[in-house]
């Protein structure tokens, strides 16, 4: 039997591993395993085989046969599918808990819509929606169901524990009173515009369903070239497909700010950067977000600039250059300068004399979060709850999305974050969604 007849034979026979009595929500019994789909088997669904094999993966999706094959050969017995609503169509029979998702990012909103509203839990990489509207209903379906999901997104870096340090030096009070917040990316990928035609697609590829809700595009190799991990390079900065290295590492960089500033939703964006392209998502970009006062702090402007522009250092012999992805806290005494892994402290002034913060002890800092699939699979079985569900990072991505509003809008945007419109540029509010292909539901 040749690959293509065994994989179209394979999606209507269930694998003995399906035949369990785990409970959908399993609060009940937390070491019971998760029945669990893959969608997405090559890219960052390397980085989960690990994982998954504590859980049991009862199908797999891909749009590239071969992907699936290899996808098989870690995860043996599994269904397979190569559309992703055919598999969340015989979610019951799969007594699925729950999916994974590491498709291309213009998909990442529509399988975790529909996911949700068959009452299953969600691991989706980054980032999770494409547009504001995207953001928007990711997170509403989420907080619908809230008390029943676990949701969580691939910011893994989270887990880190300088997300903690940092957080713990701001809300403690380390730099005084916060005033504003940088990031920063400086990776520089340039593409002229979309790819020409150029062969035909092999048996094994459906090119159709990779489209999936973005406008047809003919088939093209180079979009789907690269290694597992990063291949997402090749499509991510065409808008029809991703929005670059704002959704990309600008999801992982904001993520070390979100979490020590606090925020929600801003109410106003400005953006600047190269000549708008209507194929290619900006490589150089600065973007400028108004957050209002909450319980602990006042109001902030946070920033993020990519390819290039960075913001002013706090002092000369401190080159930000030489940190690739880092974020710059500015307070009424002091600086914390923070990548990833590190953190540096500058406090300024007569008065920056440090007796204002108290520091931490041992048994009060926040603990490490550890392993970070592995508290969604908890947090599925009903123990704990995850650190980055699609509330917070529903959140993150809008306001980031919402920058690239501005930015192809060429002004300034306030912004209803209630209602989800621009106020003052009605005409900007065509720009918060985008038109899919006929056949392809956001909500379904």
């Amino acid at each position: 039997m040749n690959r293509r007849r065994f994989l179209r034979h394979s999606a209507l026979a269930v694998a003995p591993l399906i035949l369990t009595d785990f409970s959908l929500f399993g609060a009940d019994a937390p070491s019971k395993r998760l029945n669990l789909a893959l969608i997405g088997t090559w890219g960052r669904a390397h980085a989960f085989f690990d994982s998954l094999a504590r859980e049991n993966v009862v199908a797999l999706c891909d749009v590239n046969e071969e992907h699936i094959a290899f996808a098989l050969e870690k995860c043996p017995g599994a269904r397979t599918y190569i559309d992703w609503r055919r598999l969340l169509d015989d979610h019951r029979a799969l007594a699925l808990d729950g999916v994974v998702i590491c498709t291309p990012d213009h998909t990442h909103a529509f399988i975790a819509t529909w996911a949700m509203n068959r009452g299953l839990h969600v691991y989706c990489e980054k980032p999770i929606a494409n547009t504001v509207e995207e953001a928007r209903m990711v997170r509403s379906t989420y907080l619908n169901n809230k008390a029943r999901l676990a949701t969580q997104t691939g910011t893994q870096r989270h887990a880190l524990p300088n997300f903690n340090r940092v957080s713990e030096l701001i809300r403690d009070g380390a730099i005084g009173r916060l005033k504003t917040v940088s990031t920063w990316g400086n990776r520089q990928l340039r593409r002229p515009g979309y790819l020409p035609a150029e062969g035909t697609p092999p048996a094994h590829f459906h090119h159709d369903l990779w489209l999936g809700p973005a406008p047809f595009h003919p088939y093209n190799p180079a979009y789907y070239s690269g290694t597992p991990g990063n291949n997402c390079l090749n499509w991510n900065m065409y808008w029809d497909f991703g929005n670059g290295q704002v959704g990309d590492m600008g999801s992982h960089t904001m993520d070390l700010a979100w979490k020590a500033i606090d925020a929600t939703l801003p109410t106003a964006a400005e953006a600047k950067g190269e000549p708008f392209n209507p194929e290619v998502s900006p490589v150089e970009l600065e973007m400028r977000f108004e957050h209002p006062a909450n319980a602990w702090r006042g109001p902030i402007s946070v920033s993020w600039f990519q390819g290039g522009a960075m913001p002013a250092s706090p002092r000369p012999y401190v080159d930000l250059n030489k940190i690739d992805h880092g974020a710059l806290f500015k307070g009424d005494k002091g600086f914390l300068i923070a990548d990833f892994t590190g953190r540096l402290l500058i406090p300024f002034g007569d008065k920056a004399d440090l007796t204002y913060y108290e520091r931490r002890t041992p048994e009060t800092v926040l603990p490490n979060l550890g392993d970070f699939v592995g508290q969604w699979f908890d947090a599925c079985k009903g123990v704990g709850r995850t650190a980055c569900d699609f509330e917070y990072a529903g959140n993150l991505i809008e306001q980031m999305l919402l920058g690239l509003v501005a930015y192809r809008a060429g002004a300034r945007v306030e912004y209803d974050p209630v209602a989800g419109r621009v106020t003052n540029l009605p005409d900007a509010n065509a720009l918060l969604g985008r038109t899919y292909r006929e056949g392809w539901v956001l909500n379904g």
